[in-house]
């Protein structure tokens, strides 16, 4: 075949139709020429000498047994064509479709800090096993490889893994990315497999400080220098969590009316929280400094807000074994245990979901001035003359026996 150099169709024998073709460069490919449903129609076969002369006849056979049975092989070879490049343009990772997933929905969470925990906690425990699997690979077995080995010690974290997993498919799923059910789904199927999270581990609380311990504490608080002292300070006067206090600006707070309006965008929870200033609030408040260049409350010398690690530090070098949260969990035992005020009080004062739905269709007010009174009380508390610390010792160990 290779002696064979004028340009044309050169018919080779032992299948009817099958010729050599020969360009003008000096190419030479395979063509089946055949009547295909009342048309004569070229059909390549591939290229010599690539594809051989009996390569050649027995592809040419082929489409020839084809061609008999009704079958254009033409036609079938281009859809076959078509469907490769269709996979090929559907073909995604995991790892780049939760970058496209994050990248969709983090305009819509509630801050940075919360598109920085999807990306940690994917690339440490999803992307090492199934980053870049193609997500219609993506199965039952390769879903209980991320998650198994983190189920019963790191349960909280594996379950967010999960949630998070089974968002991206989805999302992969509605974009064409794959098909079928989701192998992240929980309700009647992982759960049949792995045991619930809430029987696996409680949820551990935040470390609280003793209630009658808290008049001592906000004394020798009072004393301490800095102003992450002054945000952990007043934070326990306000029940406030600690990023809404770090986050806390002047434009939020009106001195005179003795308010503090933290916008939805800062609250867990999304909405709106109105927080009635105590005295002792409003004192902290009228004695800081007002740093040039920022409206932030307490800021670091950057102006920028304070670190979490702030406030905890003052905890630590106070030699108390609580964290800035802990101290929520003590305003809402003080409010159960020493007061009578309702408890749908206290959890509006913490910015909780108060009740069910129903409930909370009927409770519509946030119960400010009411409010008011409380954290009144909750500062007279706290600045009450302390306990001898034998007291609050006797008291800690009868409540733990």
């Amino acid at each position: 075949m290779s002696r064979i150099a004028k340009p044309g169709m050169h018919f080779v024998g032992g299948v009817a139709g099958l010729a050599l073709q020969v360009t003008k460069t000096g190419g030479r490919c395979w063509v089946l020429r055949a009547t295909i449903a009342g048309k004569t129609r070229d059909m390549g076969l591939g290229g010599f000498p690539d594809v051989t002369l009996a390569d050649a006849r027995e592809a040419a056979r082929r489409a020839r047994e084809k061609i008999r049975q009704g079958i254009d092989p033409i036609e079938e070879r281009r859809r076959a064509q078509e469907e490769l490049k269709l996979q090929k343009s559907r073909a995604i990772t995991f790892k780049k479709a939760a970058e496209k997933y994050i990248e969709i929905h983090e305009p819509s969470w509630r801050s940075a800090k919360h598109g920085q925990q999807w990306r940690n906690s994917l690339a440490t425990h999803a992307y090492p096993k199934i980053g870049d699997m193609l997500v219609k690979d993506i199965e039952l077995s390769e879903v209980l490889g991320v998650l198994e080995p983190i189920w019963r010690t790191k349960t909280e974290t594996a379950n967010r893994v999960r949630g998070r997993m089974e968002s991206i498919l989805d999302w992969a799923t509605t974009s064409r990315y794959r098909e079928g059910l989701n192998p992240a789904r929980w309700k009647g199927h992982l759960e049949n497999l792995l045991p619930a999270p809430g029987k696996i581990k409680k949820g551990q609380h935040h470390p609280a400080h003793p209630i009658d311990a808290m008049p001592a504490f906000m004394q020798d608080l009072r004393s301490a220098a800095g102003l992450g002292a002054r945000a952990l300070e007043f934070a326990i006067l306000t029940a406030a969590r600690s990023g809404e206090v770090r986050g806390a600006r002047w434009t939020e707070i009106d001195l005179k009316a003795g308010l503090w309006t933290v916008p939805s965008e800062r609250m867990k929870a999304g909405k709106e929280h109105r927080v009635p200033l105590s005295t002792a609030a409003l004192r902290l408040l009228q004695e800081l400094p007002r740093m040039d260049g920022t409206d932030l409350v307490f800021a670091s010398p950057r102006r920028k807000p304070l670190s979490d690690m702030t406030l905890s530090a003052v905890t630590r070098r106070l030699g108390v074994d609580a964290v800035p949260h802990g101290f929520r969990s003590t305003f809402r035992d003080w409010a159960a245990e020493r007061t009578v005020y309702p408890s749908e009080m206290a959890e509006m004062a913490l910015a909780h979901t108060v009740g069910d739905k129903v409930e909370a269709a009927y409770l519509r007010s946030d119960l400010f001035e009411k409010r008011r009174r409380m954290m009144d009380d909750w500062a007279a508390f706290l600045e009450r003359s302390p306990l001898p610390a034998e007291v609050v010792d006797l008291g800690e160990r009868r409540a733990a026996g």
